[in-house]
């Protein structure tokens, strides 16, 4: 027999074998799953729906809102996510996914929310979106689920075995600090401005990366932080997310100092650094293709290994 519940302690083990047999490209370990949903603020059990057949587990649709702010007090009362779903490949040809999608949507609905997005979920976000090419079925499911494709951030990888710093980032590095710049590997003095930095100029969730990473446990010559004279004008981590070292970023740098290629120098210098500790690549799961940033990447020596698709509903 069929059923159709939310959450309950011990789902996890079923969940966690049935995601690493639907989801191949993206498997995960009761550890993560544990870090990244049960242990996520935001986490509701009534958001996490599951179908079994019998007592076996045969689908999964998570559904997450705000119930903690990511920054000051916006909880984005308007905003649901659904950060992944999977159904059991000899169930794909039922209603399970369309059922656990639907009660999923109700959760969110019954908490006032007006939009889900697939998945552009913070912090705690497994993928940005949907990967076509992975995932054919499930991105079909999306768009006949009433979904609608927003845009397509890409993940990037960049092998280090070959990286060298090369001369024209030092002789620019050598000009900057004439003009009174400073690229340097964090102190404890550095951590308060940074992170407001991040917050303010850019996203909520670079700030939190931040602070989180380093209660955590990441090593602060993993920061690097750009001044001119006092003020801090851009920043670069590696190893922030999930405390795995070779994933890079959060990374940015104010935009009023445009045209001066800190950002250049940055990533450079944090490529650089990331090789002096032995580790062989690098790689990120989030830019624009057509942005600045993507543009830098590519001249860098990046190469796009995924894209995924930021989906939308308005419910």
């Amino acid at each position: 027999m069929m059923t159709f519940r939310h959450y309950q302690s011990g789902d996890e083990i079923q969940i966690v074998d049935l995601w690493n047999k639907s989801l191949w490209k993206d498997p995960i370990t009761s550890k993560r799953f544990r870090n990244l949903v049960l242990l996520d603020a935001n986490f509701d059990p009534e958001g996490l729906r599951v179908a079994f057949d019998g007592e076996k587990l045969i689908g999964c649709v998570y559904a997450v809102r705000r119930l903690l702010p990511m920054f000051q007090t916006d909880l984005e009362p308007d905003n649901g996510w659904i950060p992944f779903f999977f159904v059991d490949e000899n169930h794909r040809e039922s209603n399970v996914g369309a059922q656990l999608m639907k009660d999923a949507t109700e959760f969110l609905k019954e908490n006032g929310r007006k939009h889900v997005f697939f998945s552009s979920y913070a912090p705690n976000y497994i993928m940005p979106g949907i990967d076509e090419e992975a995932y054919p079925e499930a991105y079909r499911f999306l768009l006949n689920q009433g979904f609608a494709k927003l845009y397509s951030p890409i993940a990037m990888d960049r092998n280090l075995v070959d990286f060298k710093l090369s001369d024209e980032i030092k002789e620019l590095v050598e000009q900057r600090e004439a003009e009174g710049y400073t690229f340097s590997l964090a102190e404890d003095k550095d951590l308060y401005e940074v992170i407001q930095f991040a917050n303010i100029k850019f996203n909520p969730d670079w700030g939190r990366a931040i602070r989180e990473g380093v209660l955590q446990g990441l090593p602060m010559e993993r920061i690097l932080v750009a001044r001119q004279e006092s003020k801090v004008v851009g920043f670069c981590i590696f190893g922030g997310y999930e405390g795995v070292p070779d994933r890079f970023g959060p990374f940015g740098v104010d935009p009023e100092q445009q045209g001066k290629k800190l950002g250049k120098i940055l990533l450079n210098l944090c490529l650089q650094q990331m090789k002096a500790e032995s580790l062989h690549g690098a790689w990120f799961l989030w830019t624009g293709e057509k942005t600045a940033a993507g543009y830098l990447y590519k001249k860098t020596g990046f190469e796009i290994t995924r894209t995924f698709h930021v989906m939308k509903k308005d419910i």
